[in-house]
């Protein structure tokens, strides 16, 4: 490989953020909420000086958002009259409660500042945005006037559009072509897992009953010794670093652990084993600013995934509940 004859080989099509049109803008709010993006910042600025490891909660709330029914917050409803919404879900049992609180809360001091103005999908997409530079990552420009459903996907629809974590690269990529995104998002977006965890269940298949063969033997012992055997259960099991090199930083050291076998989940490390991402995996191992110049131009790509505009959707008053018919903001 060339990074490990000591060269780094750059030849990555950064995408250049351009005019978004009549949709998508980067002044949406100017006019009607100015303090709407300061007032999203301050929220994150606090929420993380409580706990640093919550970037990678605001992280799984826009993927998981954005890849069921697109980024429309559809994934903060709860469900009603005994229908189950996309949160009783399986991979959506452990999104974090603090994040979604603290999506709850920011809401809370803008409709107070600017009365059913922005949107929730806006608020995850700035938080997010603004939590990844908190904790090291980049900061950069992001287009708004999401609106938000009405309705959310069923349980068998969310199960059928977010990907597992033991899909192979192959699996991945169709998965990511399908919401728009190619192979250069596909790795630069799984450099989110720079920061946070994952339960036992989500990796223990790589442990037993047979090794691995693309994991580092040193690194699966350490996990064996995490998870024990028959630790199935979401709910119980213990968990461990995506990146156990920096767990709580937003940089390029998830890419240099899957130089190192030591992507800690299935689709994580098939990155490097496949030979059409593995040249971009050596690429943001050994430029941590290219990997945040493309993370940056990826994270606008999936933020945009069928949004809804206009009068497509609404700005509801409260993430969790749709507007009653008669309270719709549509403007």
């Amino acid at each position: 490989m060339l990074l490990a004859r000591g060269l780094c080989v750059l030849t990555i099509a950064l995408v250049v953020l351009c005019d978004e049109g009549p949709a998508l803008n980067y002044s949406y709010y100017a006019k009607t909420c100015p303090r709407a993006e300061s007032i999203v910042s301050s929220s994150i600025r606090t929420f993380l000086r409580r706990d640093r490891s919550e970037v990678a909660g605001l992280l799984r709330i826009i993927f998981h958002d954005c890849f069921v029914q697109g980024c429309d917050a559809s994934v903060l409803l709860v469900g009603l009259n005994g229908k189950e919404s996309e949160q009783q879900a399986v991979p959506n049992l452990t999104l974090r409660p603090k994040s979604l609180q603290a999506i709850t809360d920011i809401k809370a001091r803008l409709e107070k500042a600017c009365p059913g103005t922005v949107s929730c999908a806006d608020i995850i997409a700035l938080a997010t945005r603004d939590a990844v530079n908190l904790a090291g990552g980049p900061w950069f420009p992001l287009p708004t006037g999401r609106k938000d459903s009405k309705s959310f996907a069923s349980v068998q629809e969310t199960l059928n559009n977010l990907p597992p974590p033991s899909f192979n690269a192959s699996e991945l990529l169709e998965s990511f072509q399908s919401k728009g995104l190619n192979a250069t998002d596909l790795v630069a977006l799984s450099g989110a897992h720079t920061v946070g965890k994952a339960h036992c269940p989500t990796f223990s298949g790589r442990l037993r009953p047979s090794l691995d063969p693309d994991l580092d033997i040193n690194f699966a012992q350490k996990l064996a010794a995490t998870c024990r055997e028959g630790d199935d259960d979401f709910a119980t099991s213990n968990s461990t670093d995506l990146d156990s090199s920096t767990p709580n930083r937003f940089d390029n050291a998830y890419y240099r652990n899957l130089l190192r076998k030591k992507g800690l989940l299935t689709s994580d490390q098939q990155l490097f084993v496949d030979n059409r991402t593995s040249s971009l995996v050596e690429a943001f191992a050994c430029s941590q600013r290219s990997f945040f110049s493309q993370f940056a131009a990826s994270f606008v790509k999936l933020s945009k995934i069928q949004v809804l505009t206009g009068s497509e959707g609404e700005v509801r008053i409260n993430c969790s509940v749709a507007n009653p018919s008669r309270m719709l903001y549509d403007a």
